[in-house]
C-alpha cells in the first residue's frame, strides 16, 4: 500500500463508544462483543481531563488490538486540540479516526495530510488510517458529496443525531432526523463509503425492544452499522446488521437462478414469484459477501 491507496472499507455492525476517562469500561471494552471499539477524545472527556485521557490513549489501543478489535478514536475539532489528539491517535493497531462537525472538504484534506505525516513517525503504513465523517451540524448537508470525495482515507459518514439536533434547533428524533440521516446515507453510498447510524438519538437505550426496531428500519433505509454509547445495544447492532438465514437462502437461490439463466442466455427470470434482474442479483451478491 501506498499513500493513494485508501482503506479497505470495514465491516463493522457495532461500533461501541469507551471514554478514556474510565479505567473499568476499558478493562471491560474487549469483552463487549463489538467489531469495534471508538476511543473517545471528545465529549466523554472534560476540558481538563484531556491531557489524562490522551495519557492512557496508548494502552488502550495496545490493549483492543491485542484482541484483534478494531480500534477507532474519535479525536475533538479546534486546530489544537485535534492535533495534540492526532499526536497520539495515529499509532499501530488505529483502524479510523472519527473527525467530529465535519462541515469544510478543506479542512478533512488538511487533516488527511497531518494524519500522513504522523503516519511516517509512527512507522504505520502510509494512508492505512481510515476517516469516519461525523456530520453534526445542517451546514454540512449541501456539502456532503464534496466531503466525502475530501480523502481517499474516508471509509464512513454518519450522523451526530445529538449536536445536530442542538444547532439545527430541532428535537433528536425519528421525525426531526429523518432527512438528514437519509441525506447522509446517500451522500455516503454515492461516495462508495458506508453508512453508520439509526434514525433516533444515540442516548435513547432504555427500551431496547424499541431500539430494536429502530436498527431494522435503519438497515431498511441503507445503513450498514451503528454507533452506540451501551454495552447492551451491541448484541442488536450484530444480529439486525447482518443477513438473517432466510435472507441468505433467497441470496443462495437468486445466485443459482442466475448462473442458470445465465447459461441460457436470459437477463431476467423468475425466484419465489418474483421477477429478478441484474440490480437484485447484484444485491443477492452484496448479501453472501456481508456474511462471509
Amino acid at each position: 500500500m501506498n499513500a493513494t491507496d485508501p482503506p479497505t472499507l470495514p465491516s463493522w455492525r457495532s461500533i461501541l463508544f469507551v471514554p478514556l476517562t474510565s479505567e473499568r469500561f476499558l478493562a471491560k471494552a474487549h469483552q463487549r462483543g463489538a467489531d469495534a471499539i471508538q476511543l473517545d477524545l471528545e465529549d466523554g472527556v472534560a476540558l481538563d481531563a484531556k491531557d489524562a485521557a490522551r495519557a492512557r490513549l496508548a494502552d488502550a489501543i495496545d490493549h483492543l488490538a491485542a484482541h484483534e478489535i478494531d480500534v477507532i478514536v474519535r479525536i475533538n475539532r479546534p486546530w489544537r486540540l485535534a492535533f495534540a489528539d492526532l499526536q497520539v491517535a495515529v499509532r499501530p493497531g488505529v483502524s479510523a479516526i472519527t473527525l467530529p462537525k465535519v462541515e469544510d472538504a478543506g479542512r478533512v484534506r488538511a487533516l488527511d495530510e497531518l494524519v500522513g505525516e504522523f503516519e511516517v513517525d509512527a512507522g504505520v503504513v502510509a494512508g492505512s488510517i481510515g476517516f469516519v465523517l461525523l456530520v453534526e451540524t445542517p451546514a454540512a448537508l449541501p456539502r456532503l458529496a464534496e466531503l466525502a470525495a475530501a480523502s481517499k482515507r474516508t471509509v464512513a459518514m454518519t450522523l451526530g443525531p445529538e449536536d445536530y439536533s442542538l444547532a439545527a434547533g430541532c428535537a433528536p428524533d425519528a421525525d426531526a432526523l429523518l432527512v438528514p440521516n437519509l441525506l447522509v446515507a446517500q451522500a455516503a453510498a454515492a461516495a462508495g463509503v458506508r453508512a453508520l447510524g439509526f434514525v433516533g438519538s444515540i442516548g435513547d437505550y432504555g427500551d431496547l425492544q424499541a431500539f430494536r426496531q429502530t436498527i431494522r428500519r435503519a438497515r431498511r433505509l441503507g445503513f450498514t452499522g451503528a454507533q452506540v454509547v451501551h454495552p447492551a445495544q451491541v448484541p442488536i447492532l450484530n444480529e439486525e446488521f447482518a443477513p438473517s438465514a432466510e435472507e441468505l437462502d433467497w441470496a443462495r437461490r437468486v445466485v443459482d437462478a442466475a448462473r442458470d439463466a445465465g447459461e441460457r442466455g436470459i437477463g431476467a427470470f423468475e425466484v419465489d414469484g418474483k421477477m429478478v434482474d441484474l440490480p437484485i442479483v447484484k444485491r443477492a451478491e452484496q448479501l453472501l459477501a456481508r456474511s462471509r
